[in-house]
């Protein structure tokens, strides 16, 4: 953050990072922190391509039965980055 600050102008709408790499707890806690610091203008976010599927994926297995559970899985995975963008989730989130 500290990088960003010095060297990235107020006028920037925002900065990405890619997600790759990380679980997809890991992305949201890490947006997460990055947003509880603030003191920016810009907004931050992760390219969550990986992130947000890896949990659907898991939880769909390729079976047509499984498309509920696939799909709730990846609205709580999109919910908890939208609360990390924001600078408010909490891993107590993850078992609700």
């Amino acid at each position: 953050m500290k990088c960003l600050l010095e060297n990235v102008p107020e006028e920037l709408p925002g900065i990405t990072f890619l997600s790759g790499g990380q679980s997809d707890i890991d992305a949201t806690a890490h947006l997460d922190a990055m947003n509880k610091i603030g003191g920016f203008s810009w907004k931050l976010s992760f390219s969550y391509g990986r992130a947000l599927q890896q949990a659907a994926l898991k939880a769909w297995m390729g079976k047509e039965e499984n498309m509920n559970n696939a799909q709730a899985a990846f609205s709580h995975r999109a919910l908890m980055n939208k609360m990390a963008a924001l600078g408010q989730w909490d891993s107590s989130l993850e078992d609700q």
